[in-house]
């Protein structure tokens, strides 16, 4: 398109409501909006589909701002183009409830693709994006019909692509020819601290080169024609990712302009009426919006409608010619979970196993119930034992990129038509947090596997050992850990976890452990309830063994031992806390029962079973790092066996 005034109008519409949004706050950072308006106006106005009205239309763009900081430009476009926020809502900017918070945040504000604002994140949620409209593109569409059909953009600057995050998943995205991803630098030259040059001279476009990204530079930042041009070019690619690099001037047309300052300090009033004059603007009034401007951003936003309407009618057209296709879209774009996803019977495991295996077998059974159902590891697939989706295209390598797997799955989940996951070692986790929290603020139905998930690791001692790990995790709000004892509580876990609207980490054992067959009905209802009964002695109890995961079958053979001395115990089993802590009251005192003493055990940091069991439970786990050697001797040197588990019963149950 060939823009005009008026579209340098809208810019600057962008621009003045921006830093009055954060200049009426007194917080938040007018850099990025003065600076990257151009980049972000240039993509709307000319490429993006977007319909204000539908903005879960699933052909739609996906547009993410990586650099989350300048929210307030994004919330001046959303407000422009009428998304719902009003001008009341710009006034509340970063204010208490409102909808236009310091930082983006998925499922808040509508318009916001992913929560933005820890560098890197958005980045790699785009990366995400655009792997899954490959993977749906690739599953539905046909010669004829192309019913995904979408580009993504990222708008990101200096600080996401210092972050490490952002080499590991520009690798990815480059391997995998991603050539639906576009990405806008906003190049600055400008952080926090004063000039890039303090830490970061790489030479960014032979960087994006050798991870085979196109690269294509626009030498001034304020030309919608070049970056126009430029956009053009990058949606010719088809087989790589693009990159943009944009010269621009971090907080343009203010005192500030190219200083470090401009980026997080709001301008002062006098600072911001000499802005505006800089920038040409007609008023000194704060929120103005020339109608010239407005009315240009509601034809634009029409535009959006016609590319919906053309859609809807392209899948009315596919589904009279291909309904079975269109059942199988129906299902993958719906996220439709089966009511019947699997009944194995009791000949299913067969014999004593790692849950890890127990899990691999469990993921060939969702492939095959649920089209849509994709993921892979970190380069551990054969140790996760996640690597055996028989349907090409299914398994995901992402190599060893924990944190970027991590952010992919979440812009996997994001994006919609999958039901995505990733894998590695549990120890590893640490590399994903960031993601892992971000999953969790944004309650994205993503599922993360961790394996290998205590000092039963064994010969790779301490450095692959996690202790703290598992109560770390449960500690994030919003964050289901799924921690199950044998093969059958692991496939309702993962039932469970696939069910679910919220982010599941499923930890799994190397070491194999006994088969509970016998157990598995009380296991299917009790594991959706996070604690339960697994089983009660014949006589009346004298102590309650509490535990998770790997350290259950060790309750069963310490309660044997009890049994010797007339002691009798129940076998708790406590897959998962959070689940447990939404019970009622009176099922959580079913489970523990008042007055009888409580032993809990695991391999992993103790402190927090108080919280979840009461302050009178006794609690046996691993507060140190571990040992290298052999699984068995690793539990007898750190004193978690079910020897040492009767011994402490004894002297809780006298």
């Amino acid at each position: 398109m060939k823009f005009d005034n008026t579209d340098n109008l809208c810019v600057n519409t962008i621009r003045t409501l921006s830093i009055d949004m954060v200049g009426q706050a007194d917080s938040g950072h007018p850099g990025l909006p003065l600076g990257a308006a151009p980049l972000a106006y240039a993509v709307w106005a000319g490429h993006l589909k977007f319909v204000p009205s539908d903005p879960q239309w699933f052909d739609r763009d996906r547009f993410v701002l990586s650099a989350g900081h300048g929210s307030s430009m994004l919330y001046s476009m959303l407000h422009l183009y009428g998304y719902g926020l009003e001008m009341s809502d710009l006034k509340k900017f970063r204010q208490l409830d409102s909808l236009t918070p310091g930082h983006p945040e998925y499922g808040h504000t509508k318009g916001v693709e992913t929560t933005t604002g820890p560098l890197g994140q958005g980045f790699a949620n785009a990366v995400g994006m655009a792997l899954a409209e490959k993977l749906v593109a690739d599953k539905l569409n046909t010669p004829e019909f192309a019913l995904v059909d979408h580009f993504t953009y990222v708008l990101c600057g200096d600080g996401d692509l210092m972050e490490g995050l952002s080499y590991e998943a520009a690798s990815l995205a480059g391997t995998m020819k991603l050539g639906k991803l576009i990405c806008l630098y906003d190049s600055n030259g400008i952080t926090i601290e004063g000039s890039t040059g303090l830490a970061f001279t790489e030479d960014v476009k032979k960087r994006f080169q050798a991870q085979n990204w196109q690269v294509i530079e626009v030498e001034n930042g304020n030309d919608l024609d070049e970056i126009d041009a430029a956009i053009k070019k990058a949606k010719r690619e088809t087989e790589a990712p693009s990159i943009i690099i944009a010269r621009t001037h971090i907080g343009f047309g203010s005192p500030k302009q190219d200083k470090n300052s401009v980026h997080g300090e709001p301008l002062k009033p006098e600072e911001i009426l000499a802005t505006k004059k800089a920038l040409g603007w007609p008023s000194t009034e704060p929120f103005f919006v020339p109608e010239e401007a407005r009315a240009r951003f509601t034809e634009q936003a029409e535009a959006g409608e016609r590319d919906r309407k053309r859609w809807l009618k392209l899948w009315k057209n596919y589904a009279e010619t291909m309904p079975e296709k269109a059942e199988l879209a129906k299902a993958m774009l719906g996220r439709e979970i089966p009511e019947n996803l699997f009944k194995p019977d009791a000949t299913f495991f067969d014999k004593p196993m790692a849950t890890r295996e127990a899990g691999g077998k469990v993921i060939n059974l969702l492939a095959d119930a649920l089209p849509g159902f994709t993921g892979g590891s970190a380069d551990l697939g054969p140790s996760t034992k996640t690597d055996f989706i028989k349907e090409p295209g299914r398994t995901l390598h992402f190599g060893i990129r924990e944190h970027a797997m991590g952010a992919i799955v979440n812009g996997l989940a994001l994006h919609g038509g999958l039901i995505p996951f990733g894998a590695t070692f549990l120890v590893f986790s640490d590399y994903m947090r960031p993601a892992l929290r971000l999953a969790a603020v944004m309650q994205t139905p993503a599922v993360f596997v961790f394996t290998h998930d205590s000092v039963g690791v064994g010969e790779d001692g301490p450095t692959h050992q996690p202790v703290e790990h598992l109560m770390s995790l449960r500690l994030i709000p919003g964050l289901l850990v799924l921690r199950p004892a044998d093969a059958w509580e692991t496939l309702y876990a993962w039932e469970l976890a696939v069910r679910s609207k919220r982010p599941a980490c499923i930890a799994l054992s190397r070491q194999k452990l006994p088969l509970m067959t016998q157990y598995r009905e009380k296991m299917a209802a009790g594991l959706k309830r996070g604690a339960y009964l697994l089983r009660g002695p014949s006589t009346v109890p004298s102590i309650e063994l509490i535990a998770s995961g790997s350290e259950v079958p060790m309750l069963f053979e310490a309660a044997a031992l009890l049994e010797k001395d007339g002691i009798a115990a129940r076998i708790i089993s406590v897959p998962s806390f959070e689940l447990f802590r939404e019970q009622d009251k009176a099922y959580r005192d079913s489970v523990f029962l008042p007055n009888l003493p409580k032993l809990a055990v695991e391999a992993g940091r103790s402190i927090g079973w108080t919280e979840l069991v009461g302050t009178e439970v006794e609690t046996i786990g691993v507060e140190t790092f571990g040992k290298s050697a052999p699984a068995g001797q690793v539990y007898a040197a750190l004193g978690v066996t079910p020897e040492k588990i009767a011994a402490a019963a004894r002297k809780l149950a006298k």
